[in-house]
């Protein structure tokens, strides 16, 4: 007997205020529902606790197992007191903690805008969106969200404050995290992908790709020499581009337009073999010579003692940026991707200084005798090409 009581001491000492126990409907009647907890006696629910519009006709039936939120241990019957509309709502709030512990992304219902952000209906609960955690993509428009479902993540869960905050920028940079690792391994050096252009820089353009932005640095937008950006592509503009370099660890994707066209250095030394007389229009004045465009993405080097037979001080003093000229090729290398041009060989054999002349150019012969002209010709090949 001793035991007995003892257990059942025990037994009403595991149920207090405010627990949400486990309990078996033993009847369900129209004012009150008898529900089983384990207690030395039952437990009632009356039916306004029991969360249903109308009185009297409760969704239960014997045998159902019910969580009860503990309104009072014993009533003067000796009866557990219960509520399954408080055990109900406490869930979600368990719910929503234990979401908030593991950082799972939830689905949530915008219900309105108001001063610091959104109002959300969250698990049945209503959540706060502050616009500081509203995506990047919608933060300029609120309103636009409204009446939308979006994927939120649960920054914080205050019970007694009946407060609970949420984040749509965290749920969606985790997305796109997510998204993010799937697309870098899906992706290989070569592959040629579509995206958008999403904006511009002085140093290139960044292209959209869904899950990360990649980069076409100003030197892989064309085979021509870029000086604006702009020139080439737009913000909105759809380009397909080609997968030069993957970085993982920095999440940086180096991207190619250039490189879906055929590379005209190719065949440079066949376009323009030694010897050939070409057009080309001046693109650049240096101290040690001028750039001239001879051909789509093609830029050869005239060196400063290639200008005239005479001696030259100033690059400018002989060409301007923009000038057509008729150039010789001396040399193509297409490992180096340089061509060394001359402006004063490309002139009629007439107008060379020769031994019948020495008077006219007084030191000239002397200073470009063969041995001399052959080492000038190793310096245009060695100058920067830019």
């Amino acid at each position: 007997m001793e035991e007995f009581l003892n257990q059942e001491e025990a037994s009403s000492k595991r149920i207090a205020h405010g627990d949400i126990i486990d309990g078996v409907v033993v009847r369900v009647d129209p004012d009150e529902v008898l529900v089983d907890v384990g207690s030395k006696s039952e437990g009632v629910i009356s039916s306004r606790e029991l969360g249903t519009r109308e009185p009297g006709t409760p969704d239960l039936h014997s045998g159902d197992h019910i969580k009860v939120f503990v309104l009072q241990p014993e009533n003067e019957d000796g009866n557990v007191v219960l509520s399954l509309r408080r055990a109900r709502a406490e869930s979600v709030w368990v719910k929503a903690q234990e979401q908030q512990a593991t950082g799972e992304m939830m689905d949530a219902e915008v219900r309105e805008q108001n001063k610091g952000g959104l109002i959300v209906n969250i698990l049945g609960l209503r959540g706060f969106l502050p616009t500081s955690q509203v995506s990047r993509t919608y933060s300029s428009n609120l309103q636009e969200l409204v009446g939308q479902r979006i994927g939120v993540k649960i920054l914080e869960v205050n019970r007694k404050r009946n407060r609970l905050i949420v984040s749509q920028k965290a749920a969606f940079d985790e997305d796109r995290a997510r998204q993010r690792g799937e697309l870098f391994e899906k992706l290989k050096i070569g592959d040629e992908i579509e995206g958008k252009v999403s904006g511009l820089t002085t140093y290139g353009a960044f292209v959209n790709l869904g899950a990360a932005d990649g980069l076409i640095h100003i030197s892989e937008l064309s085979w021509d020499r870029v000086a604006n950006v702009a020139d080439v592509l737009q913000v909105g503009q759809d380009v397909r581009v080609k997968v030069i370099k993957l970085d993982p660890e920095t999440s940086r994707i180096s991207l190619s337009l250039r490189q879906l066209g055929q590379d005209p250095w190719d065949h440079i030394e066949k376009r323009f073999p030694p010897g050939a007389i070409v057009e080309g229009e001046v693109s650049k004045i240096k101290k040690y010579g001028a750039f001239l465009q001879i051909g789509d993405g093609i830029e050869g080097l005239l060196h400063i003692s290639e200008l005239a037979w005479e001696h030259v001080e100033h690059t400018e003093d002989v060409v301007q940026v923009g000038q057509k000229l008729r150039v010789r090729v001396l040399q193509a290398d297409r490992s180096r991707r340089r061509i060394s041009l001359s402006l004063k060989q490309a002139e009629d054999e007439s107008s060379r200084p020769g031994e019948s002349d020495v008077s006219d150019y007084p030191g000239e012969i002397e200073r470009v005798p063969k041995a001399e002209r052959e080492r000038v010709y190793a310096e245009v090949s060695a100058a920067p090409q830019e």
